[in-house]
C-alpha cells in the first residue's frame, strides 16, 4: 500500500520538524503526537519510509548493527569464535505495534522446553527485535496497557531487551525511534511516561479556509491516482531525505555553544521542569535542528525555535491548565536572556 508524501502535507510543520529531528538524532528519544482525529498524525508518521536513510545492519533475526558494541548473542557467538559477522544494505522502517499485542508478542519469548533438553536457549523475536534499527509506532500508544508502555520505554532508554522466564534470560538489541500518537479525549498518559518521550507535539485541525481546502484537494488527488501524486512529488521527497541524510553527518562534529547550553538549563528552570533530562534532550533536539538548517554549530536561538517540543509535556501545571508554552511568553524570555 502506497503511503501519502511527507512533504505533501499541507501544515503541521511542529509535527513536521519533531519527526524529522528524531530522524537526524534519534537519542532525542522519541515523539509522541497528540490531536483530534484526522490531523494526518498517522499518515506523517507511516509517510516517513521513503525519507528514512540505508544503513549496514548484520544477517541475524535482530539485525545488528555491527559498529556497535550491543549485539545479539548470535553475533557475539560468531566473534567470539572468530568469525565474521555478515552484513547487508537494509533501509530503515516503520514497525507498527497493535494495540492487542500480547507481552510475549512484544519482547519475544523464550522456549524453555528445548533449552531444559539441549541446554541452548531458543528464542522467538517479537516486536522490539523486528524495531531494532527502525522506528516503532505506536497509534493510540494512551490505550496501551501500563506494562507494555513502561516496557517499549525501558527497551528505548537502554537499548537492549531483556527477556526472562523461569531463570532463563536472555537479551538482544532494541535501539528504535519511539514515536507514538493518539487523540486526548480518549485518556492521557501517566506523567512519568509522558517525561520519557523526547519531544511531544500538539496538532489541531486546519482552520484557515484556503489551507482546509488545500488539505482536502490533495487528499482526493492522492486517492484518485496515487502513481501520478507520487511522481509529482518526487523531487521534494529526494531533496528532503538528502537533507536529512546531510544534516545526520553534519552531527558527527556538532559544536555547541556555552550560550546555548546556558539556554537549555534557564529554560528548563524558568518554565518549571523538573530533572536533567529536558536539558539534555532540548540541546540534543537543538543540535539537530542547527544541522537541519545547515549550521555545525548550535545557538542560543537553536534552543528557543524547538523549546516548546521538548519542555511542554514537562512543566509542572495544575489539573486543566494549557499545557502548551505560550509562544509569546517563550520570545519574550529569550529577549531578555
Amino acid at each position: 500500500m502506497q503511503s501519502f508524501p511527507f512533504t505533501a502535507i499541507v501544515g503541521q510543520n511542529e509535527m513536521k520538524n519533531a519527526l524529522i529531528l528524531n530522524i537526524i538524532n534519534p537519542s532525542i528519544g522519541g515523539v509522541l503526537i497528540r490531536g483530534e482525529k484526522g490531523t494526518a498524525k498517522s499518515t506523517a508518521v507511516r509517510a516517513l519510509t521513503e525519507l528514512l536513510p540505508q544503513r549496514t545492519a548484520a544477517k541475524c533475526p535482530f539485525r545488528c548493527d555491527v559498529s556497535s558494541d550491543s549485539l545479539c548473542p548470535y553475533c557475539s557467538e560468531t566473534l567470539s569464535k572468530g568469525g565474521k559477522i555478515e552484513t547487508e544494505e537494509t533501509g530503515m522502517g516503520v514497525v507498527e505495534l497493535p494495540l492487542s499485542a500480547t507481552e510475549d508478542r512484544v519482547a519475544g519469548t523464550l522456549d524453555l522446553e528445548h533449552a531444559l533438553k539441549t541446554g541452548k536457549k531458543k528464542f522467538e523475536p517479537g516486536v522490539l527485535a523486528k524495531a531494532n534499527g527502525n522506528i516503532l509506532y505506536v497509534d493510540e500508544v494512551n490505550l496501551l496497557d501500563d506494562h507494555l508502555v513502561d516496557l517499549l520505554l525501558d527497551s528505548a532508554a537502554m537499548g537492549r531487551n531483556y527477556v526472562e522466564r523461569e531463570g532463563v534470560s536472555f537479551s538482544h538489541p532494541s535501539k528504535f525511534i519511539l514515536v507514538g500518537t493518539m487523540n486526548p479525549e480518549e485518556g492521557d498518559l501517566r506523567p512519568q511516561l509522558l517525561d520519557r518521550f523526547g519531544m511531544a507535539v500538539d496538532v489541531k485541525s486546519e482552520k484557515d479556509v484556503d489551507t482546509r481546502m488545500e488539505v482536502i484537494r490533495r487528499r482526493l488527488e492522492f486517492e484518485k491516482d496515487p502513481d501520478a501524486f507520487l511522481k509529482k512529488y518526487k523531487k521534494e521527497q529526494k531533496e528532503l531525505r538528502d537533507r536529512i541524510l546531510k544534516a545526520q553527518k553534519t552531527m558527527i562534529n556538532m559544536k555547541l555553544d556555552d550560550e546555548a547550553l546556558k539556554t537549555a538549563v534557564e529554560a528548563s528552570l524558568y518554565f518549571g521542569v523538573d530533572g536533567h533530562r529536558a536539558d539534555i534532550t532540548l540541546l540534543k533536539a537543538a543540535s539537530a535542528y542547527a544541522a537541519f538548517y545547515g549550521r555545525d554549530r548550535t545557538m542560543k536561538e537553536d534552543v528557543a525555535s524547538i523549546a516548546n517540543l521538548v519542555l511542554t509535556h514537562r512543566m509542572r501545571r495544575n489539573p486543566f491548565q494549557e499545557s502548551a508554552i505560550d509562544e509569546e511568553e517563550l520570545k519574550n524570555w529569550i529577549k531578555n536572556l
